[in-house]
């Protein structure tokens, strides 16, 4: 028989981030257009993000390729599929 979580337990699980979580750090990110601080990332997001919810949106968009990270600060680096086929289309070679 399981048991259940105690609330000791519980404070060591690790907080995951919600989909518009990450939806909203992306498009902050994407729209920014330059690289950034954490700093600067975290007073340019709508809402505020717990500080480690972020680190880990951050691993996750790097691990995907969408960011890259470093010691300078973040930079959005994804090329989106409609830029790509506009690439395709003036027949530059990929």
């Amino acid at each position: 028989m399981p048991q259940s979580i105690h609330a000791k337990d519980r404070e060591n699980l690790t907080h995951s981030p919600t989909l518009n979580t990450i939806f909203m750090v992306e498009e902050t990110l994407k729209n920014s257009g330059e690289l950034m601080t954490l700093a600067e990332l975290k007073k340019r997001l709508p809402k505020q993000v717990m500080h480690q919810t972020l680190l880990q949106i951050l691993d996750y968009l790097q691990l995907g390729g969408k960011i890259v990270i470093g010691t300078k600060g973040i930079l959005w680096v994804f090329t989106e599929r409609k830029e790509l086929n506009e690439l395709i289309k003036r027949g530059t070679e990929i």
